[in-house]
């Protein structure tokens, strides 16, 4: 059977952490950022967690992390 492709823009985006779960960063961090209060742009800056109801599909893009 051959290899799985790695999804480009996933293995650049996410990172499995020890325990499997996965990390993202939280959007609405780019741009148009007079209009966000002071904390909520420090809310943002903190990354999150993948929920698990989109964890099973998220582990198929990244089949060897």
């Amino acid at each position: 059977m051959p290899k799985m492709k790695t999804h480009s823009s996933s293995k650049k985006r996410l990172s499995v952490t020890g325990t499997g779960k996965i990390r993202k960063n939280v959007a609405n961090r780019a741009h148009k950022l007079t209009g966000k209060s002071s904390k909520r742009k420090m809310a943002l800056r903190q990354s999150a967690y993948v929920d698990s109801a989109n964890s099973k599909a998220v582990k198929k893009l990244l089949p060897y992390q």
